[in-house]
């Protein structure tokens, strides 16, 4: 009588332990009952993101919009140790970065790779009524109980916010907009403003009684300008008009305004 060998393949030593073989005491066969049951129990799991409804709108993502689709990456085995494909999870929500109205809008993109956590009970009811509810069925640990937790595998980034020992870098291929009712920008030794081609404003960047300031009292301080400036008007320096200032001659009398 000959004596089984293990299957081949890639899946051989997975499926090993529930093969008739192996159940050779009670301990085994009931190892092998739970190991089953367990296999049903799903935690986390690793997900690629197919697509995303909602793609960095300020609409919260409790709105049915703020949902994403999810193909789960690691498959499934048969009992002949052949791998079998997830197939695609629909409409599962995915987390933002937010406390009350506030937010920081970092979506998953399509072909992004994260940890997808799965809830214990059915949270349908929960998620369509955003209040506490009873489970919307029986099912437990089900993979369409689905929550995106974050991207973990990505290419590499061309928009972000980087931390690091020398600082904090903000940078856009396209834009960076800022907006408030006020903006402050503080600075202990200096604040450095480049352009490629130019510094355009649609309104006077600071603005006192229609006029452009530089701030007075302590927040006054030396004004520096490579030049050269053209003024359509009359400039005053330390109170005496460059434009319609007069001199005393040698003789004593006073000379013409510059012309």
């Amino acid at each position: 009588m000959s004596t089984p060998t293990s299957p081949a393949g890639p899946a051989a030593s997975a499926v090993a332990s529930i093969r008739p073989w192996s159940l050779a005491s009670e301990y085994d066969r009931h190892r092998s009952i739970v190991e089953q049951l367990l296999a049903r129990v799903r935690t986390a799991y690793l997900g690629q993101v197919i697509a995303v409804n909602q793609n960095g709108t300020v609409d919260g993502v409790a709105h049915a919009a703020g949902t994403l689709d999810v193909q789960p990456l690691v498959g499934q085995l048969d009992g002949a140790g052949d791998v079998i494909a997830h197939g695609v999870i629909h409409g599962i929500p995915y987390l933002r970065l937010t406390g009350g109205v506030n937010a920081v809008i970092l979506d998953p993109q399509p072909g992004d790779i994260g940890l997808v956590a799965v809830c214990d009970r059915d949270s349908s009811s929960v998620r369509a009524n955003l209040a506490p509810a009873a489970p919307g069925s029986l099912r437990k640990h089900d993979m369409s109980d689905s929550v995106y937790v974050m991207t973990v595998l990505s290419g590499v980034p061309q928009q972000y916010v980087a931390f690091s020992p020398a600082g904090i870098d903000i940078v856009s291929p396209s834009r960076i907009r800022l907006a408030a009712p006020s903006i402050v920008l503080q600075a202990d030794s200096e604040i450095g403003l480049t352009a490629g081609t130019q510094v355009v404003n649609a309104a006077p960047a600071i603005e006192l009684d229609g006029a452009i300031t530089q701030g007075e009292g302590p927040n006054g301080g030396e004004a520096k300008m490579a030049g050269p400036l053209t003024v359509q008007q009359d400039v005053i320096a330390a109170g005496t008009s460059v434009h319609g200032h007069t001199h005393r001659d040698s003789e004593g009398g006073m000379t013409s305004a510059p012309l």
